[in-house]
């Protein structure tokens, strides 16, 4: 039986052209680019192209463009960097619906004295933009908030907070880690100071990301040691990783249109497949505003965990919401914040599509699906 992958919040996989664009920097060009001999000196070359990759997706300059080994650390980056640079500031403004490379590192401020507030949603997971513009002040160094939610697909508002944060003269962070590859983002246009991405996020190897910054913007180094990046983060090159989030973010401009037309017609497919063969299914999430590739569903009275193990018997693959917090009894805090009941929340289901899915697969979870729900709201407690 052949895995029907549909996880790609969580991860992707490697694209061919990546993984071919990066076998000779294993065994043939595995030079050290801050070597002054010509066989490691050769390297660097290979991390200007990538950079300028990276820059002509996002529409910026190269020199904008840092790479680090993750989404959470450019989010880390992003956040500590800001406020060391900004020590007379000591309030930071985030999402209640943020992925915790973003929350967790916010709420370990006010140990440190900083003052934290979350912004609320609303049942569609839409940021409440008066609180936002009610919070914002002279004591605010950074607002942080995402271009997309991980679990619902939700779209943000980034172009009118980035308008909003110049006008108040603060900075503004978006962590872009599934946005990036989905949908266009041109930062020629967009305001934004900062923008985090994750490579195995856009079928590039995991273990590399990108923090761009826009020039003129203050960040401190939060990795000390050496002369890379320009002096703005140390440690030698994950030059495999590089090379490849390059080529992916190069794919990435190619597969757009793909992303937002066939991809998009199989989420909805399935979509629709499911809430008219299972009872009690609910969308959650902005249905007008979201990622191309996903979709959130609650399936109430059942627990997600059960539904994930019953379609891991066929060899199906999802998410009952962020891989980061797998493991978690407790219901997402993304849905938590948006007000989903619980009944429904903790049998909400995330599926996430990419390029490489196709209508075999979707109709195949289609059929398995509502036979999976009945026999585990006949195990429920919940139902009567």
């Amino acid at each position: 039986m052949k895995t029907i992958y549909l996880d790609n919040n969580a991860t992707t996989r490697v694209a061919d052209e990546v993984f071919e664009e990066i076998k000779p920097f294993f065994s043939e060009l595995y030079g050290n680019p801050s070597s002054m001999h010509t066989f490691g000196g050769q390297i660097g070359k290979h991390i200007k192209k990538a950079r300028k990759q990276v820059a002509t997706l996002l529409n910026c300059d190269p020199s904008e463009i840092l790479f680090t080994s993750c989404g959470t650390e450019s989010d880390n980056n992003a956040i500590l960097g800001t406020l060391s640079a900004m020590p007379t500031r000591r309030k930071i403004i985030t999402s209640r619906v943020e992925h915790q490379a973003v929350l967790a590192t916010c709420r370990s401020l006010p140990s440190q004295g900083y003052h934290v507030v979350e912004i609320d949603v609303d049942k569609n997971g839409r940021l409440d933009m008066e609180q936002l513009e009610r919070e914002i002040d002279d004591d605010t160094a950074l607002v942080s908030i995402m271009y997309a939610n991980n679990e619902t697909g939700t779209i943000f508002p980034i172009e009118e907070i980035a308008k909003l944060t110049k006008s108040r003269g603060v900075l503004f962070h978006t962590d872009a880690v599934q946005a990036v590859g989905k949908i266009p983002i041109d930062l020629e246009k967009l305001p934004v100071d900062m923008l985090s991405i994750s490579g195995h996020k856009l079928h590039a190897p995991k273990g590399i990301g990108v923090l761009y910054i826009r020039k003129g913007t203050h960040v401190k180094p939060i990795i000390l040691g050496g002369h890379q990046e320009s002096g703005r983060r140390a440690g030698t090159e994950n030059i495999t990783g590089v090379v490849a989030i390059g080529k992916a973010c190069e794919l990435a401009q190619e597969w757009m249109q793909h992303e937002n037309t066939v991809v998009k017609q199989l989420r909805d497919r399935l979509e629709k497949g499911l809430l008219s063969s299972c009872k009690d299914a609910i969308v959650n999430g902005d249905v007008e505003n979201r990622l191309p590739n996903t979709t959130n569903i609650s399936f109430e009275f059942i627990e997600g965990e059960a539904i994930l193990l019953m379609l891991d018997q066929f060899e199906i693959c999802a998410s009952s919401g962020s891989a980061c917090t797998s493991g978690s009894l407790e219901p997402s805090h993304v849905l938590r914040a948006m007000g989903i009941p619980f009944t429904a929340a903790h049998g909400s289901i995330r599926f996430s599509l990419s390029k490489y899915n196709n209508e075999a697969e979707v109709d195949f979870v289609i059929e398995k699906m509502p036979a999976i729900i009945d026999r585990l709201r006949e195990l429920s407690p919940f139902v009567k």
